[in-house]
Formats: C-alpha cells, sequence, structure tokens
C-alpha cells in the first residue's frame, strides 16, 4: 500500500509528450547504430547498405511494437488515452494527419504479427519486420534466402539490439501513477 503514495503523479500528457520525446531521441541517435549493426553483421554474404539516415520504417516498427505492450501496464482506458495522444502527438512531428498515423501504426502493427506467427512476441516480431521492411533477404547466404527468413543468429542478435528501443513501463509505474484526463 506504501507504493502507491509512494509514487509521483503523472498527467497522460505529461506521459505522451515524455513518451514522444524520448523515442524519437532514441530512434534518431540510435538508428545509425542499428544500420551500422546490419550492414557490418558476418551473417551476410553481401552488405545491405542500409541508409543510416533512412530510419523513418524504423520508428514507425519502434511504436508500433512498444503500442503492443500498453495495454499490459495500464488499466483500460488509461491504456487507451496514452495511445491515442501518442497518435496526436507523433502524428505532429512527422506531419500527418491523426487518422492516417494511426492507420500507418495499425498496418505495421498487424505486419509486426503476421511476420512473427504464431509466435506473440512482439520484440521477435519487430526484429523480423526490420528485415522484410528493410528488404534484407537479398543479402543471406543462398540458403536463407530461399527461405526467405532471416537468419537465426542475425535474428537474435537484432532482437537483443532492439530491446534498447523497448520502453520499460514497469520501471517508469514505479516511480509514477499516471492520472487519467476523466479523473
Amino acid at each position: 500500500m506504501m507504493v502507491i503514495f509512494g509514487r509521483k503523479k503523472i498527467s497522460v500528457d505529461a506521459v505522451v509528450k515524455h513518451v514522444v520525446a524520448t523515442t524519437l531521441n532514441a530512434v534518431e541517435q540510435g538508428w545509425p547504430e542499428v544500420a551500422g549493426f546490419i550492414n557490418d553483421s558476418p551473417e551476410f554474404e553481401i552488405r545491405p547498405n542500409v541508409n543510416h539516415e533512412d530510419y523513418g520504417k524504423f520508428l514507425l516498427l519502434v511504436v508500433a511494437g512498444n503500442f503492443n505492450f500498453i495495454p499490459t501496464h495500464f488499466d483500460q482506458g488509461v491504456d487507451k488515452e496514452i495511445i491515442q495522444g501518442l497518435v496526436v502527438q507523433f502524428s505532429e512531428v512527422v506531419g500527418l494527419q491523426p487518422d492516417v498515423f494511426a492507420q500507418k501504426v495499425k498496418e505495421y502493427r498487424d505486419f509486426i504479427s503476421r511476420v512473427s506467427h504464431p509466435s506473440k512476441n512482439t520484440l521477435y516480431g519487430m526484429s523480423r519486420a526490420v528485415f522484410y521492411k528493410y528488404n534484407l533477404n537479398h543479402a543471406q547466404e543462398e540458403y536463407f534466402r530461399g527461405l526467405n527468413v532471416p537468419n537465426p543468429i542475425f535474428q537474435k542478435n537484432l532482437s537483443d539490439l532492439l530491446e534498447n528501443f523497448i520502453w520499460d513501463w514497469k520501471a517508469f509505474q514505479d516511480k509514477f501513477r499516471v492520472i487519467p484526463q476523466q479523473a
């Protein structure tokens, strides 16, 4: 019971602003590292030449993957408020209408789910989605190229790297209690 009283109250708006800012910073700063990792991976026969500037698809994958975790950490209602707020904020940053951005995120969430099926592991799905969205199959050895699946060693290493882009809602909730707008 003391934990509830020891946490600082924070509004949904404050959560949204913080998440958008930190996500954009993490992706802008982290994508060159991810692209470098992909380009230098010994599991590829030829260098994929992923552009260090081309992080738009990666941003959408990070946002979509992270949206999958929000409902598991927040009560129903609060999770929807956070997601709606994130959609509005991210859409402003990327210059899209909120409904268009929401549709893009939904498409990416569906894609992550589809490429990871039957697994329900979002991180696994995100690493496979990076593989397909950045057309990395052509750079693989013939065996995996023929199967059109990522080399499992590459996928495991990429998943480990992508884990750095997953929001740590448990640590967040240890410090803060989110107050819904309707409260």
